[in-house]
């Protein structure tokens, strides 16, 4: 189904709820209210919405931004004489943005993108983008810059924590229920970064090599789904290169895949700094965004003079223009304006936010059955993380804080204008102290770790032990390897020889080594859990909450299994959160076709490998069964089932496992489902045709053959495989 920004005959009937909030019923009554708007605009006014600034104090001498502006990512004026509201914008997919503390206010912070994605969940993830969308509402934005979409192609990544997963269609579906939440607030979101921005390092000069048809089927189809589902009223353009030319100037990508081939309605805005030069606009860039950060000014005056000489600008003024205020009337900024001051339930978001930890922590080890902890343990010892304090949080422009600002601040030495986005934060949720909350009958003592001997000597006198063992990430840096920093895989080591009955808590952004897996008891994934993490964390230690999270990322055994082994350009340029180039000679690539399509799991499963953790793995305090599998290619029905004594979520995976006759495999339909003991359900799903597809000149093409599908637990644990023959087809989006 082609939703609202999608011209397709079934477009056209209605707008999702998320947006009927608005002043029209669908895309097509908007767009032609933003048209008639475009012939009354005046030259000069043509201009006002294809640009703007960051309304920050970057510099002492920076100008003082307009008076309506709120402190933020982004400000675009309006058009007082037309009713045109301006455009006020917020980061980011994780909750509203705390930029430093300069609004002196605090926001819910909700989970990394890992975490979300590890529920398999898009009700959650609705819940949490209409949670974060209202209260950037409430703060006077109606723009947030949420919807991270890409693929997880390189694990170091500093911004994977910020993103959701490497399959095409767990993204897509997840980060189209975000946006849907986020826009029933009557605000627009963006969906980004479009695309292939795979990696920190060289962020703005990085140049991406991949073929159409790998693209297409990986990273370019997550955000088609992600669009398709969502209908996102923005796409926010990437900093990376594509074959040469920077994403916010690429007319492949924004003219000939977004608003050619997928008919995308709404307007392209600007990462922050990213725009090369006025021919951006040419490519399909409608809006220059934080325009201080850029070489120059290209889409205000010097775009009104090219318009005023050139037809070919003037018609892409005007387009720009109506796809800004399509995007403007669909979402209803202008009847329904948001102001500072709202109204916000931080209660009911901060339960949502719990939630949402509570169904993305991942229980990756327990032997013995160690976990659940009895509530009756006499002495617990807690080591590492600042647990007595919080929970960690990611670094960059997504960095939200409650109110009172963060817990524990860590700087990292970082120097510029952008140093205070790079320093570990920890939110104001306490394991130690929900711990204690959980078995107040037990002695519960902290060390920090600092100390190894300190920390032994803890664990030989204590029931049990619970290591947090913490390892940032943010944007601007990339990781240089899978290990654990500051001495934690020794501590870790130390303290699980002392007492054998030792839990680690992993609070990461990334995948992680673990040299020390066969000598703990149980080990959980934590990810960055957010404004209720630690609630969240003791919860399900002490099985009040039964762990359901199920990887969205394959845990490599070590950086050799990856396409690249050596991060592109990590060794050679220094870090820079900017990502500019050291010099204008300066080059950088990155070969994507070496797995082309195949990205994560996909990749494993091609080249044989075995992860430590495979994609789609996670545990249970209960046990769980999938069978049934019944399928005619289109769609499938299977049974899973509660076979143990509590109750628990699973997560129905079914998998493409070969293709007329070649091994193939991809992901094509999930559900998670809540179930008691001794209970079972039906479920079905629909496959979409194009993952069982392959894009061939223009089109999708799916070869005569017979193909076969299995249930995974994980996407190396996989059933009896079921065979159907499916007849060609070919198409075009």
């Amino acid at each position: 189904m082609r939703l609202i920004l999608m011209a397709s005959a079934t477009s056209l009937a209605m707008l999702p709820s998320a947006v009927t909030a608005g002043t029209t019923d669908n895309v097509a009554a908007a767009e032609a209210r933003a048209a008639a708007t475009v012939r009354q605009m005046t030259p000069e006014e043509k201009t006002v919405l294809t640009h703007g600034i960051m309304p920050l104090p970057l510099s002492p001498n920076a100008p003082r931004p307009p008076a309506d502006a709120i402190p933020g990512a982004g400000y675009i004026a309006g058009i007082e004489r037309l009713g045109v509201p301006a455009l006020k914008e917020t980061d980011a997919s994780l909750g509203v943005s705390y930029v430093m503390g300069i609004r002196h206010d605090g926001a819910t912070a909700l989970p990394s993108g890992l975490a979300m994605a590890a529920s398999w969940n898009p009700d959650l993830l609705r819940q949490g983008g209409a949670a974060i969308g209202a209260e950037a509402r409430a703060k006077g934005f109606n723009v947030l810059l949420a919807g991270g979409a890409n693929l997880t192609r390189d694990p170091r990544n500093g911004r994977t924590f910020e993103y959701l997963s490497e399959d095409p269609l767990l993204t897509g579906e997840l980060v189209g229920a975000a946006i849907t939440g986020i826009q029933s607030n009557n605000i627009i979101s963006t969906i980004k970064h479009f695309a292939l921005n795979g990696q920190e390092t060289g962020r703005k000069f990085i140049d991406v090599k991949i073929s159409d048809a790998a693209a297409r089927e990986s990273d370019l189809l997550a955000f088609q789904i992600g669009i398709e589902r969502g209908n996102p009223l923005s796409v926010m353009c990437s900093y990376n290169r594509i074959h040469g030319s920077q994403g916010c100037d690429s007319d492949y990508l924004l003219n000939k895949v977004l608003k050619q081939d997928w008919r995308y309605k709404g307007f392209v805005m600007s990462d922050w700094g990213a725009v090369p030069g006025l021919d951006a606009a040419l490519h399909g860039l409608d809006q220059q965004s934080g325009e201080q950060l850029d070489p120059a000014v290209f889409f205000a005056r010097t775009l009104g003079d090219a318009a005023a000489k050139d037809p070919r600008y003037a018609a892409r003024l005007d387009d720009m223009n109506k796809r800004v205020l399509t995007a403007i009337y669909a979402a209803g900024l202008d009847k329904n304006p948001a102001k500072p001051g709202g109204a916000i339930d931080f209660a009911a978001h901060a339960k949502v936010a719990e939630d949402t930890a509570k169904q993305g922590i991942v229980l990756l080890r327990n032997e013995g059955n160690v976990l659940p902890l009895a509530k009756t343990a006499k002495r617990i010892a807690v080591i590492g993380g600042y647990a007595t304090q919080g929970v960690l949080s990611g670094g960059g422009s997504s960095q939200v804080q409650g109110e009172g600002g963060p817990a524990v601040t860590v700087a990292i030495g970082a120097e510029g204008p952008f140093a205070a986005l790079m320093q570990q934060n920890y939110h104001r949720s306490s394991p130690v102290k929900a711990i204690r909350a959980m078995a107040p009958g037990a002695e519960v003592v902290w060390r920090m770790g600092d100390y190894v001997a300190d920390a032994v000597n803890q664990a030989k006198k204590a029931d049990v032990v619970i290591v947090f063992a913490t390892k940032w990430s943010t944007e601007g840096l990339d990781q240089a390897d899978f290990s654990l920093p500051h001495g934690q895989d020794a501590l870790i080591e130390a303290v699980a020889a002392a007492n054998p009955r030792t839990i680690v808590v992993l609070e990461t952004g990334n995948p992680v080594d673990m040299p020390w897996l066969d000598k703990t008891a149980a080990v959980l994934e934590a990810w960055y859990p957010g404004a209720r993490g630690g609630e969240a964390i003791a919860s399900v230690l002490f099985g009040e909450t039964n762990p359901s999270g199920r990887l969205p990322i394959t845990f490599p055994k070590n950086a050799g299994q990856l396409p690249r082994p050596i991060l592109d350009g990590y060794a050679e340029l220094e870090p820079n959160f900017a990502g500019e180039a050291p010099s204008k000679d300066a080059r950088l690539t990155a070969d994507y076709d070496i797995e082309g399509s195949d990205v994560g799991y996909r990749w494993f499963a091609r080249k044989g490998e075995k992860a430590l953790f495979p994609f789609g793995y996670g545990l249970s305090y209960t046990s769980f069964t999938a069978g049934g599998l019944k399928t005619d290619g289109r769609t499938a029905t299977f049974t899973l089932g509660n076979t143990g004594g509590r109750a628990g979520a699973t997560v129905g995976q079914l998998y493409l496992v070969s293709r007329a006759g070649n091994p193939k495999q991809r992901l094509v339909g999930f559900k998670r489902v809540e179930l008691a003991p001794g209970a079972s359900q039906k479920v079905s799903v629909t496959i979409d045709p194009r993952l069982l597809a392959d894009w061939d000149n223009g089109g999708w093409k799916i070869p005569a053959g017979d193909y076969a599908f299995a249930l995974g637990s994980d996407a190396e644990h996989l059933g009896p495989a079921v065979t159907v023959r499916i007849a060609a087809r070919s198409w075009k989006d």
